[in-house]
């Protein structure tokens, strides 16, 4: 993960673990006071209210009940269990796409406008291309301005097809025909770039339902702008239980220095975080810890 979307949660952990690294034992009360540090450096990175709550509560039961290893000094200890705790809010394994033995693998893309989903699509498709796939780009936005010649130009960068129908506005037709398309020119994933919104409504959703409906995904791939902070786990929250998402993908991580949707979003919605972008050249790309 991008070392900027953890700066400042990371700094003040790293002084919570000074303050406590020269104790000899820790009482009750030096970790009431410790929790109450972690507590107020998650709400400042701003992860979810209720995210924090339980991850305090965790650390509490296991700090309180598990004797101190005799390797470690008290105050590591918890540190220790505090790390631990906050690797298992990203799942702490790897998660990976699933692919089809029978490919055209379909791969969907969901989310707001803005939250840089076609830029995504790029990226993931490089990305899939590397290990050795043949992927094509599928452009299903027909309502934004200009959305079908963006993802023209960014699969053009990097030299991946792209399948478009500039003369329909029949979305689930369009996503039809680019697996058809794939199939006849033996791509074994496709990317859908689907529309978004600059909010969540019933109109979008009943697309990406008609389009779930009619091709069945293997995977739908919500994307997430991380720098929207609380709004991205609300956002991720309402894809999850309207449409059912197989995981997330946060964007522009390397914009926001306290990362705290990277860790509420997950624990929130039970899906993992797949991918993590930044902002930097097309070709950048990152795979997170999530499980």
């Amino acid at each position: 993960m991008e070392v900027l979307a953890f700066e400042s949660l990371g700094a003040r952990l790293q002084e919570i673990t000074r303050k406590l690294g020269g104790k000899a034992r820790i009482t009750e009360s030096d970790l009431k006071e410790v929790m109450r540090e972690v507590k107020l450096a998650l709400l400042e990175a701003d992860v979810n209210y209720k995210v924090v709550k339980e991850f305090i509560a965790s650390i509490e039961e296991k700090a309180l009940g598990q004797d101190v290893l005799k390797s470690l000094t008290p105050g590591q200890q918890v540190v220790k269990i505090v790390r631990d705790e906050m690797t298992g809010l990203l799942g702490g394994v790897t998660s990976k796409i699933n692919f089809t033995p029978n490919p055209p693998t379909i791969i969907m893309l969901v989310g707001l406008q803005g939250s840089g989903k076609t830029t995504t699509a790029g990226k993931l498709a490089n990305l899939l291309r590397k290990q050795g796939k043949k992927p094509l780009l599928a452009a299903c936005d027909v309502y934004r301005p200009a959305a079908i010649k963006q993802l023209q130009i960014v699969g053009s960068q990097l030299g991946i097809p792209i399948f478009a129908n500039e003369n329909s506005k029949d979305v689930v037709t369009i996503v039809r025909q680019s697996i058809s398309e794939a199939i006849s020119k033996l791509n074994d994933v496709v990317i859908l770039d689907t529309a978004g919104r600059l909010h969540i409504d019933e109109e979008l959703m009943q697309e990406l339902k008609n389009i779930k409906q009619s091709v069945k995904p293997h995977e739908i791939l919500l994307v997430v702008d991380s720098m929207t902070g609380q709004d991205a786990v609300n956002v991720a929250e309402t894809f999850n239980n309207e449409l059912g998402i197989d995981g997330i993908i946060l964007t522009k991580l390397d914009g926001d220095t306290r990362g705290g949707a990277a860790l509420s979003v997950k624990k929130v919605t039970g899906r993992p975080i797949k991918f993590a972008g930044s902002r930097r050249k097309i070709k950048r790309y990152r795979r997170i810890l999530s499980g």
